[in-house]
């Protein structure tokens, strides 16, 4: 029974199989980035760069149809303009960073959900909006695959100053000029990964294995590599989790795995080593000399 329940979906189809290892490429890229963002103070960043990829994804579709190349090209240009613009906004005016991103984003969104419509049934603005993982085929599982292993090398290449422009970005201006292309480079993954989680999740939930993982991790850990690797873990676990929820009641495989990271996260929240409520009710006592 338990076989049947928790292997046999995977054992027997190959769309579960497929479903699976996107969701396992999706937590190796996304949950790492995810924790950066989070120490960096920048989640609703990654949340409005989400959205900010729809319009681009859209004119790929409406040019190609869902076509894996040109909405993924489409997203990447879409996703570096909108962040290139907030930051050109925010720098020649008196306007916050945030706030032009947000004002960018809506528009984004609007257009893009526009677009998609102008062209397509509701069950194509629906498989743009919350996507579809498990008619994932073996081409864009590929390009998931590809993205994720570039999201590593680069993170592994950008980590140091990341670490401490995170902990102390003075001190990486005063000795180094690495802070600024880290940052871009950043930014590059940032977007990368949404428009993985795009293929993936849909755009409205792109970034959900990217920041509740990192906010589950914040919850067990306080050193930056541990957070990374419970992250990883618990988008993993997510992943499996929603999958197997999805094939046995039916209910849509996006929000499942989406859903199942929020229970995560409650669980984290209430009993977690690191300021979970309960540790914080009945802290444990302190070591006497």
């Amino acid at each position: 029974m338990v076989y049947d329940f928790l292997v046999a979906p995977f054992a027997d189809f190959e769309f579960m199989r497929r479903a699976l290892a996107a969701a396992i490429a999706l937590a190796l890229g996304a949950a790492p980035i995810g924790v950066f963002l989070m120490l960096r103070r920048m989640s609703l960043v990654g949340d409005a760069m989400a959205h900010a990829i729809l319009p681009g994804a859209a004119i790929g579709f409406l040019l190609s149809g869902l076509n894996l190349f040109a909405m993924t090209v489409g997203g990447l240009i879409a996703g570096f303009a909108v962040a290139i613009l907030a930051g050109v906004v925010s720098r020649v005016t008196e306007l916050k960073e945030d706030s032009s991103l947000a004002t960018f984003y809506l528009a984004s969104l609007a257009l893009g959900v526009t677009i998609v419509s102008v062209k397509g049934t509701n069950i194509d603005l629906l498989h743009v909006l919350f996507g579809n993982i498990l008619a994932m085929d073996n081409q864009t599982l590929l390009v998931i695959a590809v993205n994720a292993t570039v999201t590593l090398v680069v993170l592994a290449v950008i980590y140091r100053p990341l670490v401490i422009e995170c902990v102390d970005p003075l001190f990486l201006r005063t000795v180094s000029r690495a802070g600024a292309p880290a940052h871009l480079a950043f930014l590059a993954l940032i977007v990368v990964n949404l428009v993985n989680g795009f293929h993936a999740l849909g755009t409205l939930l792109a970034v959900g294995l990217m920041v509740l993982p990192a906010a589950i991790a914040r919850f067990w850990s306080r050193d930056i590599t541990g957070m990374m690797v419970i992250a990883v873990v618990s988008a993993m676990l997510s992943g499996y989790a929603g999958l197997v929820l999805s094939f046995h009641s039916k209910v849509p495989s996006g929000p499942a795995i989406i859903l199942v990271a929020s229970v995560l996260y409650v669980v984290s929240v209430l009993f977690g080593s690191v300021g979970g409520m309960l540790r914080q009710l009945f802290p444990a006592p302190h070591l006497e000399a």
